[in-house]
């Protein structure tokens, strides 16, 4: 009887993982992509065609027949998609580069300091998240602006003689993306870094390697699982965002997730905008899985 219990909870166990996936991710996606095989009508939904349980098989039948892959051909003709992906792609790849240039010295200063004082730098850390994220980003207008923080200060110091252009840019743009997905790319350094083996770097300074030489051959190669992750928990969300671009960005800002937004809430059409987020998904499907392949060969070390 014990071993029954243990294994129905067991099944149970493994059942809630698999049924969350299947009610909020795969069920949602087969929606959003039955609508991109649909077409724009001027109606409630407004894509057509609309299964009815009632008309039976035939019904079915006359619904399959009406579903196409146009939307999808569409993408590949209008070059303000294709455009769109591959701004967003290159935005959010040397936006997460900037950020692991960033993050990685912060996170290593934590792994170095005194145990007793690291809780207090990852709190830190985290210490942004305690605030909303829209409010976070309001916050870099008022910075970025012509008549802001931080033109007023540099004008102050005289290392400018008129206020910088920076809010609207793409700088801008990369200037939010790195700040509000910093912690995403210091925690998993830092959980990466603080399980070094300090006695390696002795070894490899004993051997004749400078301390550079030493943080390269053996900290960084022994960190990189750290690196993959953060990596792509910045790129991945990145490349989707809205927020960020529609705030700061300019009108030249172009990035998949405003345009996504546009063609949903503003032009209605929900087929070419399922079909947009369908092609995101795969876009990103790479370095979901190599993020996966990551967290695996962290946990198994």
């Amino acid at each position: 009887m014990a071993r029954l219990v243990n294994g129905i909870f067991n099944r149970l166990v493994i059942a809630v993982p698999f049924g969350w996936l299947l009610i909020l991710f795969l069920v949602p996606f087969f929606i959003v992509f039955r609508i991109s095989l649909s077409q724009t009508a001027i109606a409630m939904p407004p894509y057509t065609p609309v299964f009815d349980l009632a008309a039976g098989w035939d019904g079915l039948k006359d619904f399959l027949s009406q579903l196409s892959l146009d939307n999808f051909i569409y993408l590949t003709q209008d070059s303000l998609y294709v455009k769109a992906y591959i701004s967003s792609v290159t935005i959010a790849f040397f936006a997460t580069l900037l950020t692991l240039l960033v993050g990685y010295p912060i996170a290593y200063a934590m792994a170095q300091a005194p145990r007793t004082v690291r809780p207090t730098l990852l709190m830190l850390v985290i210490l942004p998240f305690w605030t909303s994220f829209l409010i976070r980003v309001y916050a870099w207008i008022a910075i970025l602006k012509p008549e802001g923080f931080l033109n007023q200060i540099l004008l102050y110091l005289g290392l400018i003689h008129e206020p910088l252009i920076i809010l609207n840019t793409n700088v801008a743009v990369y200037i939010g993306i790195v700040y509000s997905y910093l912690p995403f790319m210091v925690l998993p350094l830092y959980s990466a870094l603080e399980k070094l083996d300090g006695t390696l770097i002795e070894a490899a300074e004993d051997l004749g390697c400078t301390q550079f030489q030493a943080f390269w051959k053996v900290t960084f190669p022994l960190s990189l699982p750290g690196v993959i992750a953060g990596f792509l928990l910045v790129f991945i969300p990145a490349t989707g965002e809205f927020v960020i671009p529609d705030l700061l960005g300019g009108s030249e800002t172009l990035m998949i997730g405003k345009t996504l937004w546009a063609e949903f809430f503003s032009n209605r059409d929900w087929p070419i905008s399922s079909a947009v987020a369908i092609v995101l998904l795969l876009v990103l499907v790479i370095p979901i899985a190599l993020f996966q392949n990551a967290q695996t060969k962290a946990q198994g070390e």
